[in-house]
């Protein structure tokens, strides 16, 4: 796998792609962690209105993705589409630096950000257009390439950032860091991405808006969607109550997170290569079958922790399954659409914001009828389901399925 990621890195709208991956993951991880600190603790927003605020920026979000990855497989430019999405993300996040107010900070983040957002769904819509002209094992290692380097950023950047602003009195610069690195991205994107073709003129006719929405919503491409949501509904889950479980229900401490994190980040990145292999002789609806297993036994045993050494020892399972959850649907998802790299990647984005709620909706019911320990089982039977419906669905050897 890895001599085919090289041999892929020698395209160089491969090379460009992969950086402007990296640098999109460096903002968001230079910034996302401190988000709600500087929301909240240094700009004064209330709990309920930054909910709000988060709910209505995720809406946003996917809205623009699906619609902009619509209009990259209508125009086929992925470079003038990516150029505009990083110009708001280095907008977005310098207002907040240079203007520290509520407004400016609820601008950035229901309008620009969410704009700016929509560039996750090009850049892999741009790999995915260029993988499905190169051979097989080529172009599956792209994606696993792409998504390590998203990882790669989440390993090196917080802790970076976190030690460049030690002791000071805000983490406001962090965006000044995030916008800096849009800048550069912009740069990197505008003068060095070549140009793509547009898509298949055969294809005019399924590229309108609503014909191309219409798209999604079909039955049996939603359905998938839906199971594939129900299972990376685990992650959030996990990274809601990891934190609580570890220094309420089993007696450890605010570094023993960190520590955590930060060993099963890096092992992540690890176990992307590793699936990355498997994935060679599984399709990726069985792929993502075993990942899930292997991450579902993990949360059953998160809940069932009663010291912090148990959570300490889960961490190979966990970054293991995880990789394997944060990886292979976005492969799956892509194939559903095969033939449109833009609205098939579109599908990410529309996985991510319906995750998000059913995490939340799982947290909210895990916590009022149980414990924090207990959601962990609860989030772990939700994704259970979701693995019930994908292998009904997929009905044995299916391994995509376009409209």
């Amino acid at each position: 796998m890895t001599s085919s990621l090289f041999s892929a890195m020698r395209n160089p709208s491969i090379r460009v792609s992969m950086l402007a991956i990296f640098l999109f993951g460096f903002a968001g991880a230079a910034t996302s962690p401190y988000q709600s600190v500087v929301g909240i603790n240094e700009l004064g927003l209330s709990d309920g209105l930054y909910s709000l605020l988060i709910l209505m920026a995720a809406t946003v979000n996917v809205i623009v993705s699906v619609s902009i990855g619509i209009l990259a497989d209508r125009i086929g430019n992925y470079r003038v589409l990516m150029s505009s999405a990083i110009l708001f993300g280095v907008v977005g996040y310098g207002i907040v630096y240079v203007l520290p107010n509520q407004t400016s900070f609820v601008v950035s983040v229901l309008l620009f950000l969410p704009i700016y957002g929509a560039l996750y769904t090009l850049l892999f819509a741009n790999v995915r257009s260029v993988a499905r002209r190169m051979s097989g094992q080529d172009a599956g290692a792209l994606t696993t390439g792409a998504r390590a380097a998203i990882s790669l950023a989440w390993v090196l950047v917080p802790g970076l950032v976190g030690f460049a602003l030690a002791g000071g009195q805000s983490m406001l610069p962090a965006y000044l860091l995030a916008s800096l690195g849009c800048a550069a991205n912009l740069l990197l994107v505008y003068f060095s991405l070549p140009n793509e073709q547009g898509v298949d003129p055969g294809l005019g006719r399924r590229l309108s808006y609503w014909t191309s929405f219409g798209e999604i919503l079909a039955p049996r491409i939603f359905a998938r969607v839906v199971a594939v949501a129900m299972i990376t509904s685990t992650l959030h889950i996990n990274a809601a109550v990891l934190p609580l479980i570890l220094t309420d229900a089993v007696g450890g401490s605010v570094t023993d997170i960190g520590i955590i994190v930060g060993v099963v980040a890096f092992l992540e990145v690890v176990f992307i290569l590793v699936w990355a292999r498997i994935q060679l002789s599984l399709l990726p609806a069985k792929a993502l079958a075993v990942g899930t297993v292997v991450y579902i036994g993990y949360m059953v045993l998160l809940g069932l922790s009663s010291a912090p050494w148990h959570i300490y020892a889960l961490t190979v399972i966990s970054a293991f399954g995880a990789a394997a959850l944060i990886t292979i649907p976005i492969t799956y998802l892509q194939e559903l659409i095969a033939d449109r790299p833009g609205l098939g990647s579109s599908l990410i984005s529309v996985n991510i914001f319906m995750s998000g709620g059913i995490c939340a909706a799982l947290f909210a019911l895990g916590t009022r009828v149980s414990d924090y320990s207990g959601t962990a089982l609860l989030g772990g039977l939700g994704g259970l389901a979701g693995l019930g419906l994908l292998l009904f669905l997929e009905g044995g050897n299916r391994k995509t399925v376009s409209p």
